[in-house]
């Protein structure tokens, strides 16, 4: 009996990894090994900062707080502790964006804190 092999279903994954690949240099983007290597540390490269840019967000939303409460006279860690203590449930991504696009509207939050 013919030994099978199934060509169709390795051909298929082999273009859906080079479809992966298209658009790097040379050998990367057409030769299959060099392109599987490619695509497998492209794709744990993709998880890996999916959840660094949430991390990076963040650092930044509280930058932006911190360089727009500044001027009020007060801290970031302080400014958060006293929003915590009167119950105010605004997370730091809308605050951020308040200080950059509401400056008026962010004041407002600011001097409700004090």
């Amino acid at each position: 009996m013919p030994r099978s092999v199934n060509s169709v279903a390795s051909r298929e994954r082999r273009k859906k990894v080079l479809k992966l690949a298209k658009g790097n240099f040379l050998a990367r983007s057409n030769v299959w090994t060099v392109a599987k290597n490619t695509v497998e540390k492209g794709l744990t490269y993709a998880y890996r900062d999916r959840r660094t840019k949430k991390r990076n967000f963040r650092s930044l939303w509280i930058q932006r707080i911190n360089a727009a409460v500044r001027p009020q006279g007060l801290t970031y860690s302080v400014f958060i502790s006293k929003l915590n203590a009167k119950g105010i449930q605004l997370n730091r991504k809308v605050l951020a964006d308040l200080a950059m696009n509401h400056p008026s509207a962010f004041e407002a939050v600011v001097n409700a804190v004090k």
